[in-house]
């Protein structure tokens, strides 16, 4: 009765609702609390050419309002992920985005390259929030003109749409966003984490080894929210919106401000079962306010 399918450059989700990079594995770690076959997608963990350590620890701290990490993007690198996850995810009628994050261009695109030859990969979501080594560890995302040439270079490499994740720590949001439409992003992904710092009073020293940290959860939503709304209005592409969720209102506030799907990401860790709930509470709010299609929702905030 209530049709929740949305199209994200081409592909069509049997729902808006996905899993935000980095807090679901590949999907196997969730399998026996939640029906992979029920989400819109599910999005992998960030994968890189070659296995990455990660960051030393500690590399995660709790906060009032969410949790910080630095976790480094530990990966076991592209031929594990290929061989083992994967073909894991072929027992499961969902979408599948692979997160794909590097130190260069040439790792993106090789990456890029080696998923182009996957039948099981739907879309691939690249993470610009790494350290740009060869640009003095300036982020390809916090520089429109970097955005734009690395998105151009995927682009050339591609064999599935592709989706921009973008970082927020940027004086102006839809300076990115339209850096990355110019550069032939298929789709936008916002926000990845907020830059922040804790310290351990008591024992005087950073609380995660790497001093500053990723934030997430329900203290960046609000922030996510107003970017969202802000680049919807700055770019034609799709937009899927993260940022502390927890619930389908919290979803649905990222529709409503113009995100065509929404990811589920820090909840995951708290309650297994968001993203079911999440599902379930949208259709829930669709029937009580007599929507017929989820699209109906998108942007629709007066």
């Amino acid at each position: 009765m209530y049709n929740m399918k949305v199209n994200i450059a081409g592909v069509e989700l049997k729902n808006p609702v996905m899993t935000a990079s980095g807090t679901f594995g590949s999907g196997m770690e969730y399998s026996d609390f939640v029906d992979l076959g029920k989400l819109g997608a599910v999005v992998t963990k960030g994968v890189a050419n070659v296995p990455w350590p990660g960051n030393p620890t500690p590399r995660i701290a709790e906060i009032r309002g969410g949790m910080m990490n630095a976790i480094g993007l530990q990966n076991p690198g592209i031929d594990t992920f290929c061989s083992r996850d994967l073909p894991f995810l072929e027992k499961f009628d969902t979408k599948v985005i692979v997160n794909v994050c590097g130190k260069t261009a040439e790792e993106y695109c090789e990456v890029v390259e080696r998923l182009g030859d996957e039948p099981r990969v739907d879309m691939m979501e690249i993470n610009i929030s790494c350290p740009n080594v060869k640009c003095g560890g300036i982020s390809f995302g916090q520089d429109p003109k970097a955005v734009e040439e690395i998105t151009k270079e995927i682009k050339r490499h591609a064999k599935q749409p592709v989706i921009m994740k973008l970082s927020p720590n940027v004086t102006d949001i839809t300076e990115i966003a339209r850096a990355a439409e110019a550069g032939g992003a298929d789709a936008i992904s916002m926000i990845n984490t907020l830059t922040g710092m804790k310290i351990d009073v008591n024992r005087r020293t950073f609380a995660i080894a790497n001093k500053t940290g990723g934030v997430s959860g329900p203290a960046v939503h609000p922030i996510a929210v107003r970017m969202v709304y802000q680049t919807a209005q700055a770019v034609s592409v799709p937009i899927i919106g993260m940022g502390g969720i927890a619930t389908a209102e919290d979803a649905l506030e990222f529709i409503l401000a113009g995100a065509s799907a929404v990811a589920v990401g820090t909840a995951n860790f708290r309650n297994p079962m968001a993203t079911m709930e999440v599902i379930e509470g949208i259709e829930e709010y669709m029937r009580r306010q007599n929507v017929e299609s989820i699209t109906e929702l998108i942007g629709a905030v007066k």
